[in-house]
């Protein structure tokens, strides 16, 4: 007989679809029989297996008698009107010639339809008045209010979704089992949309207290991924616990464990606990193909699984970049050439942005020393002339001096010209110009602050970016890029972009490489960066190659090169000049020791505007950036204590 399983999937719901419409048109049972017995063998394919005649029909009529029995029909109020059930010894109305007895009364495994299933398309094929006439009715059942919210939300009409979704947590939530979930995410978002931040968390801290055990997995689940959202790592990893507590075989936890540990460039753990859950879930019985070929897939690759899993609720643009970045970053890389340029007079850049913005110029006193001979990269002639193309169609212009962002609010990303042809020109990859560019735009795009997105997107940019770099310019060449030349300037901020990925991604070593080559190739170091560097050499133990750090940048007023000089010669031993520096230190930054030596202190008011040199905020801004690897050093705060008294 017929089984779900022995028919495609969806030759069955379209079925259904076509059923029910014919039957909310107003057919008479009649009518409708002889519908489905000429159209449903055609539409199931059943022709195409070994039966006969008799067998086709026998099936198209207890299918349609099924159907009909479980089709709530407008007219008669959303109640359903089951079709009499023929006597025994009267003919079956398959049409078989065999009494109803000894034909289709005899089939035990008639396939049953619930109502439920049947208003999930009843839902899309109502019109609005007689949807309104089935709430009022309360004829939809409850579990199925979340499809209708959900449409709501989708025309922007998020007060009619809490209107309607909000009473059906009204009661005791332990009697809501799994089937409200899809209910509780639309309201959890139209109070997003309607931003009932408050509501929305008196909300969910309620069904963490009281819910089933599936809406507490639920509610800590949503709670986790909001703490993701602001990047606080802990609060994410403890509201998932809980979650794991409340329903230890639910699959929206395994969702977002994977998620919490890419989130934080745990590849390797992700992908072992991936193949936990898909262990665990075979063995309880979990079917979900989808979500099992994700947890497959993440045992794999974390992080392409979960940009994957995503994909309908993506941004189609970065859809298609995903994959042109997978095509352009494997072409072979450009010869770019080193061109000889004059060396320029070591002032602020016309739109240079000072470390301090405290009016005192420039954070040196002392010229720096150096030795290598300024040049500037020039792309080969077919880039010369993509850009000057590229340049005619990308809106976003450059960051001002050295920030990273365009401070366009993603306006760039209005346009369609500039991706359309990147889509179609892989060869955009070999322009250092067009890659900043692009990630630039990235930066401006909401969906690519997803830490995956971030590492499928903007990693291979910036890795290519590097690749052509170093290629061009190895440590043996005696060359530095200005920041004072424009050309010079994506190439830079791209090796700066590379940094934070590294950082963000778990990677200090190769982070600290970065640094290092930004630093040989741009020695003004106009990013800065020499104090992210100097950090982690105290960090890791180097204090010889922090000490050659300080004396490439003497009489520095960042607060890493000065108080770090001093606990590298701490560390070595050498007290004396340890207290000399200490003494020009305190100089030039004179409340970092204070801020060091307390165990407590008050957080000084921090300006957005910037960090002002000797001032309380710098002072602050270090203690809290190494405090820790000061205090490690046996000894070393209280002789700061003592020295600076």
């Amino acid at each position: 007989m017929f089984h779900h399983e022995s028919a495609d999937t969806e030759r069955f719901e379209q079925v259904i679809l076509l059923a029910v419409r014919h039957i909310i048109g107003g057919a008479t049972p009649e009518a409708f029989l002889t519908w489905a017995e000429a159209e449903i063998p055609d539409l199931l394919g059943l022709h195409d297996h070994e039966l006969d005649v008799v067998e086709i029909r026998r099936l198209a009529q207890l299918l349609a008698t099924s159907i009909w029995n479980a089709t709530p029909r407008p007219a008669l109020g959303f109640s359903t009107q089951p079709l009499p059930c023929p006597l025994p010894e009267a003919p079956c109305p398959c049409g078989s010639g065999q009494r109803y007895r000894d034909c289709c009364g005899g089939v035990d495994d008639l396939p049953e339809l619930s109502s439920e299933l049947i208003w999930e398309l009843l839902l899309d094929e109502l019109p609005e008045r007689a949807l309104k006439e089935a709430l009022d009715s309360g004829a939809i059942p409850s579990p199925l209010f979340a499809r209708l919210a959900d449409r709501w939300l989708e025309q922007d009409r998020p007060g009619r979704a809490v209107t309607l979704l909000e009473p059906v947590f009204a009661g005791p939530l332990a009697d809501l089992d799994g089937d409200y979930e899809p209910a509780f995410d639309v309201l959890c978002d139209a109070y997003d949309r309607l931003d009932h931040w408050r509501k929305k968390l008196a909300f969910l801290e309620r069904l963490c207290r009281e819910g089933s055990r599936a809406l507490q997995a639920a509610a800590w689940q949503r709670r986790s991924t909001m703490y993701l959202d602001e990047g606080d790592f802990a609060g994410a990893e403890r509201a998932f616990a809980a979650a794991l507590r409340s329903d230890p075989d639910n699959p929206g936890t395994a969702l977002l464990e994977i998620t919490l540990l890419a989130a934080q460039h745990k590849d390797d753990l992700a992908r072992a606990r991936a193949r936990f859950w898909l262990h665990r879930l075979r063995r309880v019985g979990y079917r979900e193909e989808g979500f099992m070929d994700f947890l497959a897939q993440a045992v794999k690759d974390p992080q392409e699984a979960l940009v994957d899993s995503h994909a309908d609720a993506l941004d189609p643009i970065l859809l298609d970049l995903h994959d042109w970045v997978a095509v352009a970053t494997a072409r072979p890389l450009p010869t770019y050439r080193v061109a000889p340029v004059r060396p320029a007079r070591e002032v602020e850049a016309a739109g240079q942005l000072p470390l301090f913005d405290d009016g005192q110029g420039l954070v040196r006193r002392r010229p720096l020393m150096v030795y290598s001979i300024p040049a500037e990269l020039r792309p080969p002639p077919a880039v010369r002339r993509l850009e000057a193309l590229w340049r005619e169609l990308f809106p976003g212009g450059k960051p001002q001096s050295t920030q990273l962002t365009l401070g366009d609010e993603g306006r760039v990303w209005l346009s369609a010209q500039w991706s359309d042809y990147l889509l179609g020109h892989p060869e955009a990859a070999d322009s250092l110009e067009c890659l900043d560019d692009l990630a630039s735009a990235l930066y401006e795009h909401p969906e690519s602050a997803l830490p995956w997105i971030a590492h499928a997107l903007l990693r291979p940019l910036v890795d290519r970016a590097w690749a052509l770099v170093t290629c061009t310019l190895p440590p043996e060449v005696s060359y530095h890029l200005p920041w004072t030349r424009e050309r010079n300037r994506p190439a830079l901020r791209l090796l700066f972009r590379r940094y934070l990925c590294q950082l963000d991604e778990g990677q200090p070593q190769a982070a600290a490489l970065t640094l290092e080559t930004l630093l040989r190739l741009n020695p003004q170091d106009n990013h800065g960066v020499r104090a992210e560097l100097m950090n982690h050499y105290l960090r890791t133990g180097e204090d010889q190659r922090a000490l050659a750090l300080v004396r490439r940048f003497p009489d520095d007023l960042l607060a890493d090169l000065a108080y770090g000089e001093v606990l590298a010669l701490y560390r070595m031993g050498e007290q004396e000049r340890a207290r000399a520096a200490l003494g020009t230190a305190v100089d030039r930054l004179p409340r970092i020791p204070r801020y060091l030596t307390r165990k407590r202190i008050k957080r000084p008011r921090l300006s957005p505007l910037g960090v002002t040199p000797g001032g309380e905020d710098q002072a602050w801004m270090y203690r809290e950036a190494m405090r820790d690897v000061w205090e490690a050093e046996p000894g070393i705060l209280r002789w700061l204590k003592r020295v600076t008294v």
